[in-house]
């Protein structure tokens, strides 16, 4: 085997899937992840440099960890080797480290050492790897998909650059299918994809370039196979979705990759389904007034169609953050942080096992008692700050800790509602032109049944009732 495990790999992925065949050589061949590309980036200074400074790659799947550690190797010419934290315990850590070692001492090679899901690894696991770290035995490259201030220990983290790699944009992964499409190492030109099956494919990826050529290679295939079959006579060139009036015939012409065949080809239908567009919005506003009109299985719908479509999981999770207070609001005041855990469970966890945590949110708020009394309340309120009826903060009121407040009669007759009966006591609040506004007015529904006999005590007190005495303290 050669010295040089980079040169090997890439030997042994030329017969391998087209993701591996297609992976980058040099930074230059990166989509996207363009802040860690620039001129004198920390990155660009780690592969043209030599440096020994480890690395922890955070980012979803399938935007570059794997590849950018091989370039790594590639650019600086050392040995590569990798384990995968599922499968490797201390003891495959130790023998790794220990070889990198042997090899640094007897011929000056160092070792690129890639650990994919870090985060899997064990406090222990992840302890080993700090001795070689520091004395610089290996070039630690770390891979992980979720949070490395949660998941990797703060010793292993402190001595590495941590860079954050983002979900490929729709135009980095029609780049992506497009040169795969072109290049020798690819299908170097003897396939064509239809605008409708790149762009089935954009949505298919999900920012996710693997995802994205794995479904190409799926539809490539049987494309190919369904071109020669027609050629020789043995398939129906119709029902293969091949034109051998315009290509994919014996003479060598491209054959192209239609949006039904590529369809058939990865089993999963295309979403009719634009996030630019009028579907977007369409879509969205079903979603909503799903959940709104109490309908559970037309909002799960929508959500599922969204989440296929590759709409942006964090844009729905903040919809529902806003639907929580201004279409549930007090009628189920534990809906907010229902919506609010799944939007961090969606950033903790990410697709496509977040969705679940989507989707109980959607079954919580389609569910839930409805009250926009929230959002007509801080209206109405705003209606009259706007409106310019503002008035002085009552005297009462006013900050009395700093030296001369009370010659100015600050804090003066305030009363504390603790020194009384239920916690409340006569006492205006409100500036004198806003004296006795009602802005919130809870409805009967769920929680908001209790609320309105609360609201209505608490107003006679502050209003009417004539204040009680202080309790005596010595009974």
């Amino acid at each position: 085997m050669s010295l040089f495990d980079a040169d090997v790999t890439d030997t042994l992925a030329a017969s391998g899937p087209l993701a591996a065949r297609l992976r980058p050589r040099s930074l230059d061949e990166v989509v996207g992840q363009r802040h860690l590309l620039a001129e004198g980036s920390p990155l660009r200074r780690l592969v043209e440099g030599g440096g020994t400074t480890s690395v922890v790659l955070w980012g979803p799947p399938g935007t570059g960890k794997t590849t950018l550690a091989h370039i790594v190797s590639r650019a600086t010419r050392r040995r590569f080797r990798e384990l995968s934290a599922v499968t490797a315990g201390v003891k495959d850590v130790r023998a790794v480290i220990d070889e990198a070692r042997d090899t640094l001492f007897m011929s000056g090679v160092r070792t690129v050492l890639f650990i994919d899901e870090v985060h899997r690894f064990t406090r222990t696991q992840q302890d080993a790897l700090l001795p070689s770290v520091e004395k610089g035995w290996v070039t630690l490259v770390a891979a992980t998909t979720e949070n490395p201030f949660f998941s990797v220990v703060a010793p292993l983290l402190s001595r590495s650059l941590l860079l954050t790699l983002e979900p490929l944009s729709d135009a980095d992964i029609a780049d992506l299918v497009e040169r795969a499409v072109a290049d020798p190492r690819g299908y170097g030109g003897r396939l064509t994809l239809t605008a409708e099956a790149r762009d089935h494919l954009v949505r298919l990826s999900g920012g996710d370039g693997r995802r994205a050529l794995t479904a190409l290679e799926a539809g490539a295939e049987a494309a190919l196979a369904a071109a020669r079959d027609a050629d020789t006579g043995g398939a129906d060139a119709a029902d293969a979705d091949i034109d051998t009036t315009g290509g994919g015939d014996s003479a060598g012409e491209a054959v192209p990759l239609r949006l039904e065949l590529l369809e058939r080809a990865v089993d999963r239908s295309a979403v009719r389904y634009d996030r630019e567009g009028d579907q977007h919005y369409d879509v969205v506003s079903a979603f909503i007034k799903s959940m709104r009109g109490g309908d559970v299985d037309a909002a799960l719908h929508y959500l599922a169609r969204m989440l296929e479509a590759g709409e942006d999981p964090r844009f729905v999770a903040r919809r529902m953050i806003i639907l929580a207070s201004e279409d549930v609001g007090m009628a189920d005041p534990g809906a907010l942080g229902v919506a609010v855990s799944a939007a961090q469970a969606l950033e903790l966890v990410g697709l496509p096992e977040a969705r679940l945590a989507l989707a109980q949110a959607v079954i919580h708020l389609t569910l839930a008692p409805k009250s926009n009394t929230v959002i007509t309340a801080i209206d109405a309120a705003t209606a009259d700050v706007r409106a310019g009826r503002l008035g002085p903060v009552p005297s009462h009121l006013r900050d009395a800790h700093y030296r001369g407040a009370s010659r100015l009669g600050h804090g003066a007759g305030y009363r504390y509602p603790h020194d009384y009966p239920d916690g409340v006591v006569r006492q205006q609040y409100a500036p004198d032109v806003l004296a006795g506004s009602d802005y919130y007015r809870p409805t009967g529904h769920g929680f908001e049944r209790r609320a309105t006999e609360r609201v209505e005590f608490l107003r006679g007190v502050l209003r009417g009732r004539p204040p009680e005495p202080p309790a005596d303290p010595a009974g």
